[in-house]
């Protein structure tokens, strides 16, 4: 038998590449305008378009979507060609799934700081970019799977069941996670409320990170790191158990997000067993990558590539350590919605995520140009900048998450608040904040030069866009073929390996779900919670509009120092109406669950209108426009109307009246706002905000004036 030609299609690694670095430097650049704007306000640029709440979500889903995402197709695109000895099932499919990519992309660039938003946690895009994303994923599993199926190599390498796992896996989270009821083009209501919509939001979001940032990374360490060094993957049977370990147990652990809400118990206790269990299989994956350098640290010392990737790998163990020990009920407690989670999130994502690309790009770039690296000492260069800004980003990060926690929960003597306003707390912790841009700066510095260094090494050489290759073709296995091993007779079998995959990450969704999602008793009613009015309603949909959930919370955990300061905590009833849930998962400012009749409307219009008027020092963004602009009510009927299928209680036939309703109580709230000497239209959007604030936790004060009666 004689060796088959073929060529492996380096022009759309070269795409995704080249995609990575633009999307990087954009999507760091607007993380690094957002860090600023958390201490220095001006720079919301006193615009809607620009502020912090409509362009935090920008970030994270371009370092995300954009940077880690075309990462990933540029890696498995390389990788799965050379393992599988075949090119791509189809070049139009992976045209389709590149150019599908940047427009949804973006999409995202434009549809989010327009504020069109589901609120959801790295879902926050619309319905309609949601199916594009489907489609688009599709296309990427078809061209995969047509890749193994019509493969030269009867085996599937590790890094493949990785690949497997992760199209499986964020294909199930997404349709789930996507389920809205569309009300007009680009504005729709999750189907899920409250403590569902928390529990779903946090499953998706927990293992997107799991599904997206972690194990097509894990797939490219184990092709990348060999190659890199010249020396096999350190252990085959540890790669079997940290792979099927790791899927299995990471799908368990989201609600370890929702510790302390109202979400039921026993799916808390669940989500910190499986965190704390994840430390085994994470560290397997580590220790795996490591070992697989043993006795070649002298390539380390001298070659930046490879240091970059034991960094990468040092700062994933770090993070998979890290992220276990916040589970805990007594840490969480403690470090959850403070600046801690955000110096764990960057470990994770500028060391692992960030270093780990950084080394394929300068790997993977002078192979497919047939060419060395422009530059050496400016990849160093590269090393030692983004390290330095690791550390300046998450050490400050670390320091303000415990200062501030430490101040929050702190009492006197007499058994008072010693900080009562939250703004004290924020105040204190600008220096850090200050210290963290500039991390952040060195690392994007880090980033331009290695695009400099990159351009230069493409112009060196020559792109060979068809490489070309040779290999036996598969021969068919005899009938009375036994492998030795159940695993290695599993890795010549893909749909039955994506089968098994698929059912291993549905058992733990399935446990974790279907209680909560489908007994109606594990979410009890409280009888004073009634729908929002629809200003109200329509007030909501600004708040989400404007991104105010990506700086306050709602929802009060049962702790002293928290009841103390905001009121009662929350009750799993308050949210039955919630369309999206707003919990939010950081508090850069006060939590609003308990915000309704602390303040007059006066205060609220002039606070959103210049927060430093009212709060000394704030560093929230001015909201003047919302002065100006005009409620648009065209949508109230329908919006209405789409509640109500959810199981919102509105009257048949509400929807025909509900503008009357509307107009009624906003020239009420006009009109308390003219006794201070404060004149303002009815029909603006600051009176249906204010509208919204106003009513927040005021059914649970109902219900308490009225057990007292």
């Amino acid at each position: 038998m004689q060796p088959e030609n073929f060529y492996y299609d380096n022009k759309i690694v070269r795409n995704f590449g080249i995609a990575t670095i633009v999307w990087g430097i954009i999507g760091m650049t607007v993380g690094l305008i957002v860090a600023i704007q958390l201490y220095h306000p001006a720079m919301n640029m006193n615009n809607q378009y620009t502020t912090f709440g409509r362009i935090r979500p920008l970030h994270t889903n371009a370092v995300i979507f954009a940077f880690v995402g075309n990462a990933i197709f540029m890696g498995v695109y390389y990788s799965l060609q050379r393992l599988l000895k075949t090119r791509m099932f189809s070049d139009t499919l992976s045209k389709i799934h590149f150019w599908g990519w940047q427009l949804i992309i973006l999409s995202a660039v434009i549809t989010l700081p327009l504020g069109l938003t589901t609120s959801h946690e790295y879902a926050e895009l619309e319905w309609p970019i949601d199916i594009a994303i489907t489609i688009i994923w599709v296309v990427f599993g078809i061209n995969m799977f047509g890749t193994i199926i019509r493969r030269r190599e009867r085996h599937l390498y590790v890094a493949i069941w990785f690949y497997i796992a992760t199209f499986v896996t964020i294909a199930v989270l997404h349709i789930v996670n996507s389920v809205e009821l569309p009300v007009a083009w680009f504005k729709s209501y999750m189907v899920f409320a409250g403590v569902q919509d928390a529990l779903v939001q946090w499953w998706y979001g927990h293992n997107a990170v799991a599904f997206f940032l972690t194990t097509p990374y894990l797939g490219m360490m184990y092709y990348f790191l060999p190659k890199m060094a010249n020396r096999p993957i350190y252990s085959y049977k540890l790669s079997i158990l940290h792979f099927w370990a790791l899927i299995f147990i990471y799908i368990w652990a989201g609600p370890h997000h929702l510790l302390y809400t109202t979400l039921p118990g026993w799916a808390q206790s669940l989500g910190v067993v499986f965190s704390v269990m994840l430390i085994a299989p994470s560290w397997g994956g580590m220790i795996n990558g490591l070992l697989t350098l043993r006795g070649a640290w002298d390539k380390v010392r001298d070659n930046v590539i490879l240091k970059f990737m034991v960094v990468g790998l040092t700062a994933y163990g770090m993070a998979t350590f890290e992220g276990p020990m916040l589970s805990l009920k007594q840490i969480n407690g403690f470090a959850h919605f403070s600046d801690w989670i955000i110096a764990h999130v960057h470990v994770g994502a500028l060391g692992w995520n960030g270093f780990l690309t950084f080394a394929i790009l300068y790997w993977l770039i002078p192979r497919i140009y047939k060419t060395e690296l422009y530059s050496k000492k400016l990849a160093s260069f590269h090393f030692w900048i983004g390290t330095l800004g690791i550390l300046f980003y998450a050490i400050p990060m670390y320091w303000a998450g415990f200062t501030q926690g430490l101040m929050l929960k702190e009492f006197t003597l007499e058994g008072l608040l010693k900080y009562p306003n939250f703004l004290e707390t924020v105040l204190q912790i600008l220096p850090m904040h200050i210290m963290r841009s500039v991390g952040g700066g060195l690392y994007l510095l880090g980033v331009i030069v290695m695009a400099y260094n990159v351009a230069r090494t493409m112009l060196k050489g020559s792109l060979v866009a068809n490489e070309a290759a040779q290999a036996m073709p598969l021969e068919p296995l005899p009938k009375t073929f036994r492998e030795a091993g159940w695993h290695r007779a599993l890795e010549r079998r893909p749909i039955q390996f994506m089968v098994l995959a698929l059912i291993v990450i549905l058992v733990g969704t399935f446990v974790e779900l279907m209680p909560t999602l489908t007994i109606s008793s594990n979410i009890p009613t409280i009888a004073s919670v009634k729908p929002y009015t629809p200003l109200e309603l329509q007030g909501r949909d600004i708040y989400i509009r404007e991104g105010c959930v990506n700086c306050h919370s709602q929802t009060i955990r049962p702790f002293r120092s928290e009841t103390e300061r905001y009121g009662e905590y929350s009750k799993a009833g308050e949210f039955v109406y919630d369309h999206p849930f707003l919990w939010g998962s950081k508090r850069t400012g006060p939590d609003l669950a308990r915000e309704g009749g602390k303040y007059g409307d006066a205060w609220h219009y002039n606070h959103l209108m210049d927060p430093r008027l009212m709060s000394p020092g704030s560093i929230m963004p001015e909201y003047d426009w919302l002065l100006l602009q005009k409620l648009d009510t065209s949508l109230t009927a329908k919006k209405i109307a789409a509640m109500r299928k959810l199981g919102v209680p509105y009257a048949p036939g509400y929807e025909k009246t509900a503008n009357r309703e509307l107009d009624k109580q906003a020239k009420s709230i006009a009109g308390n706002l003219a006794k201070d000497n404060i004149k303002v239209k009815s029909d603006k959007e600051i009176i249906a905000i204010i509208a919204y604030l106003q009513r927040l936790g005021t059914d649970i004060k109902a219900n308490k004036t009225a057990s007292n009666n």
